[in-house]
């Protein structure tokens, strides 16, 4: 691997526990059913990205990636309502897997996504439909031609959705941002659209079962989720960054973090909340954010549960 990949210090020992009773076997294998029958009907019936116009597209898009988030049990709650339309880059903290058809279900656009994702049986074809970006995450020679592709998306009028963390995060602990993808949009001159991310329980804190962390399966974490009970995902529409307000790729990058995670540098703890008979020993480091996009990568917490398996290139674990 890599240096210069990110990487999160969560696990799922550490991350995914929640208490309360599972559902049952039969329920969650149902819901497995219904999501698997969602992901192999879109592939006939989805048309490449460009065959049809904008707003059916959209329409399309996020009735059936709502259906998707649903059909494992999930309710969406969305706060704030989006702006006017045209390109963006659209900026989010990173969770789950769960987190790309929940944007999509909320803003559909195209996503970034690393380039095995389009060699994927099933869901590769499915991704290049939907107007997926990918990117050569193991090649940073490669990050100015990725660049580009994103400003050339916006300028033609896309949205396009990146997660800049570069790795799914717990959501109670939280990377820095890498700044290549909001030098895109500097490029094309379009605003930046953060979101917030959450997943809850019924009693409004956060539930561990979305978590997809560390070298956690897609297949464990496919029955946990399917298993969860009371789990919502709540987004938030924050203020826009207008084009202007910040002329570097660093202020703006400072800017939409402090905005998504309401903080600027700091990782928050990552084991709050986590009841200590569920906790591995001791609690991490603080990550110290990067100097150079895509030149080095975070400090790496000593913390015995350190992941060392980034999600994805925007970065994505799951197909985008």
């Amino acid at each position: 691997m890599n240096t210069w990949l990110p990487t999160s210090p969560c696990t799922p020992g550490a991350c995914a526990y929640q208490p309360g009773k599972p559902a049952g076997a039969v329920r969650a294998v149902l819901r497995l059913a219904l999501a698997l029958a969602l992901v192999l009907l879109a592939v006939p019936a989805a048309p490449p990205v460009r065959l049809l116009p904008a707003r059916p597209r959209h329409a399309l898009v996020r009735a059936w990636s709502a259906a998707l988030v649903r059909s494992m049990g999930i309710r969406i709650t969305v706060h704030g309502a989006p702006g006017p339309g045209g390109g963006s880059l659209i900026v989010a903290n990173h969770i789950s897997w769960l987190d790309v058809p929940l944007v999509a279900a909320v803003l559909p656009g195209r996503m970034l996504a690393k380039s095995e994702i389009g060699a994927w049986p099933v869901l590769g074809p499915l991704a290049a439909r939907a107007g997926t970006l990918f990117i050569e995450r193991d090649r940073i020679r490669a990050l100015p031609r990725t660049v580009a592709a994103l400003a050339g998306a916006m300028r033609a009028g896309d949205r396009v959705t990146v997660f800049p963390e570069g790795s799914t995060w717990c959501g109670r602990a939280q990377g820095p941002f890498r700044r290549a993808a909001f030098q895109s949009a500097l490029d094309a001159r379009v605003p930046v659209q953060p979101l917030r991310i959450a997943y809850r329980l019924a009693d409004g804190s956060l539930a561990g079962a979305p978590a997809f962390v560390g070298d956690d399966p897609l297949t464990a974490s496919l029955w946990r989720i399917a298993r969860a009970r009371g789990v919502r995902a709540e987004v938030r529409l924050l203020a826009r960054i207008p084009v202007g307000r910040h002329t570097d790729r660093r202020a703006l990058a400072a800017a939409a973090r402090e905005a998504v995670l309401g903080t600027t540098g700091r990782e928050l703890p990552l084991l709050a909340g986590i009841p200590a008979q569920q906790r591995p020993g001791g609690e991490p480091d603080q990550p110290s954010a990067t100097d150079r996009d895509s030149a080095k990568r975070p400090a790496a917490s000593v913390h015995q549960c350190v992941s060392s398996r980034p999600a994805s290139a925007s970065s994505l674990r799951t197909p985008s």
